[in-house]
C-alpha cells in the first residue's frame, strides 16, 4: 500500500500505485526495489557517489549538481518493445524530413508539411541547403521526451535532434545505484552495457568512405551544461576530446594534429553555420571529406511547429502509419486554429516556438491572469512564433523529498542512435526526469529537476 504520507495529485496517472493505493505489477518494482531502506539516507549517498565521480550537470543558475531520486521508474517489456519501434519508427522520419528540407522538399510540394514550418525555423541553416549528409545521416542521435497522460499512454511532447544530452548521465546513475541497493533477480532490469556500441556504430556508420576513421568528439569545454557527458562518450569510445581550437582547417580537410578528421561527434552549443564552429566544420563537410553528428541544421526537426506535422511525416517518408502519438500541437499561423486556440486559452499551454528548456513556457491554468493576457497579445502579434499544446497531468512517480516518499511529475527522454544503414538502436530505457517541486509541471534538470534510473523489465 502507499505510504500514509503519499496522495496522487489529481487526475494523473500514478507511475507505481494504482488508484486503489496497491503497487502496480510493473511500475511499483522500483518502490519494492528499495523495501525498507532509508530514504534519506540513501540519496544522501547516492548524491555523495556522483558527486565523488565528477557527475554534474550545469544549471541556469550555475549549479553543477546532478540531483537523482534513488526511487527507480519501471518499464513492462510489452510496454518497452512497443515503444521501442514506434521511436525508431519516429527518427527515421525526422531523419527524412531533414534531408528534404535541405533537398528537394517533396513533403512541401505535396502539401504535407506548410513551407513556412521550414522557413520560419529559427533552426533552419540555408548554408546547409544543397548539402547531402554522409549516408544520408543527419540525426544520428535523437533524444525524444515522452509524458504520460492520465490515460496511461505515452506520448512525444517535443524532439531534440541537435545535440541531446542524458544518455551517461543514466548510465552513471545506473551504476552507483547498483551499488546501493540489492535487487530481486525477477526485478533486474535490462543492462545498458551496449549503449557505448550503439555510439560507435552511429559514429562510424557516418564516416566517408575508408575503414578506419578518425573520430572526435567536440566540447566547448567545461563550461558546457553536459561537459561531463562528452567526456565521458569520448573515455567510452576511446577517442580525443577537443575543443575548436583544437582543431585546423586546411583546404577541405579538418585536422586534430596534423591527422585528418573524419567524423566529428559535435556537442557544442554552438549549433548554427554563422559561429566560429560552422566556420571550422562546414567546408569540409561540403567537400564531403567530414561527417557531423548531428549535422549542422538538424534544428529544423527540432522546431516545435514541426512536431506539429510529424506523424505526417511517418505516413509520407517511411508509408507506415505512427506507432507512437505526438501531444497535439496547434499551429498558430492557421487562422482557424490560432482562433480556437485564443478561445481556449486556459487549458493550453503557450510554447516559443524555438524555445528550450521550459523558458519561456506559460501553462495558462497555473498562470497569473497577466501572464496569460501577455502570451495571449503575443499570440496575435507573432502567431508564427509560439505553438500551443493542450495541457496535460503528465504522470507522477514516487519521489524521495526529505524522508518522505511523495508524488512528483515526470517525463522520459530515451535515446535512439540511428545508423548510415538504416539500422537503429534504443538505449533500453533513457532518462527519466523529475520535477522536485510540488506540483511543477515542467520537468527539466535546469529548473529544480532531476533524474531517476529507469528499468526496463527483461
Amino acid at each position: 500500500m502507499a505510504p500514509s504520507s503519499y496522495s496522487p495529485l489529481g487526475e494523473a496517472y500514478d507511475e507505481a500505485f494504482a488508484p486503489d493505493g496497491s503497487l502496480r505489477a510493473e511500475g511499483g518494482a522500483g518502490v519494492r526495489a528499495i523495501g525498507e531502506l532509508d530514504l534519506e539516507a540513501l540519496c544522501a549517498r547516492l548524491g555523495a557517489m556522483l558527486d565523488e565521480r565528477g557527475v554534474g550537470f550545469r544549471s541556469v543558475d550555475g549549479q553543477t549538481e546532478f540531483t537523482v531520486c534513488p526511487v527507480p521508474r519501471v518499464l513492462g517489456a510489452a510496454e518497452w518493445n512497443a515503444l521501442e519501434a514506434g521511436l525508431i519508427q519516429r527518427t527515421k522520419a525526422l531523419n527524412a524530413f531533414v534531408a528534404d528540407a535541405y533537398g528537394a522538399r517533396r513533403a512541401v510540394a505535396e502539401g504535407v508539411v506548410p513551407a513556412r514550418v521550414i522557413e520560419g525555423s529559427g533552426g533552419y541553416e540555408p548554408h546547409m541547403r544543397g548539402v547531402r549528409a554522409p549516408a544520408d545521416l543527419w540525426i544520428g542521435i535523437a533524444g525524444l521526451d515522452l509524458v504520460r497522460d492520465a490515460s496511461g499512454e505515452l506520448l512525444v511532447l517535443e524532439d531534440n535532434a541537435t545535440t541531446p544530452s542524458g544518455f551517461a548521465y543514466a548510465l552513471s546513475t545506473r551504476a552507483a545505484l547498483a551499488e546501493l541497493i540489492d535487487v530481486p533477480p525477477e526485478l533486474t532490469p535490462r543492462p545498458l552495457d551496449d549503449v557505448p556500441r550503439m555510439l560507435d556504430d552511429t559514429l562510424h556508420s557516418a564516416a566517408p568512405d575508408t575503414d578506419e576513421p578518425s573520430i572526435v568528439v567536440l566540447t566547448d569545454g567545461p563550461r558546457n551544461s553536459a561537459h561531463y557527458e562528452h567526456s565521458w562518450a569520448a573515455d567510452a569510445l576511446g577517442i580525443p576530446l577537443v575543443q575548436p581550437r583544437d582543431l585546423e582547417l586546411r583546404g577541405d580537410h579538418l585536422l586534430h594534429e596534423g591527422r585528418p578528421v573524419d567524423v566529428v561527434y559535435r556537442r557544442t552549443n554552438r549549433d548554427e553555420v554563422d559561429t566560429d564552429v560552422g566556420a571550422l566544420l562546414l567546408p569540409a563537410q561540403r567537400a564531403g571529406t567530414l561527417a557531423v553528428i548531428n549535422q549542422f541544421g538538424t534544428k529544423v526537426a527540432d522546431d516545435k511547429l514541426a512536431h506539429a506535422y510529424v506523424e505526417d511525416m511517418v505516413r509520407f517518408y517511411l508509408g507506415e502509419e505512427p506507432l507512437l502519438r505526438s501531444v497535439e500541437t496547434l499551429d498558430l499561423g492557421d487562422e482557424d486554429t490560432r482562433e480556437r486556440a485564443l478561445d481556449q486559452m486556459e487549458d493550453l499551454v503557450v510554447k516559443p516556438r524555438g524555445g528550450s528548456g521550459g523558458v519561456g513556457v506559460v501553462i495558462c491554468a497555473h498562470a497569473e491572469p497577466e501572464d496569460v493576457e501577455a502570451a495571449r497579445r503575443a499570440i496575435r502579434e507573432r502567431p508564427e512564433a509560439y505553438i500551443a499544446q493542450p495541457r496535460i497531468d503528465i504522470s507522477l512517480h514516487p519521489t524521495v523529498i526529505g524522508d518522505q516518499l511523495l508524488p512528483r511529475h515526470v517525463d522520459l527522454r530515451p535515446f535512439v542512435f540511428l545508423r548510415g544503414d538504416g539500422e537503429a538502436a534504443v538505449m533500453p530505457g533513457g532518462l527519466t526526469r523529475v520535477a522536485f517541486d510540488e506540483g511543477a509541471m515542467v520537468v527539466n534538470s535546469t529548473q529544480n529537476g532531476g533524474a531517476k534510473d529507469t528499468w526496463v523489465l527483461r
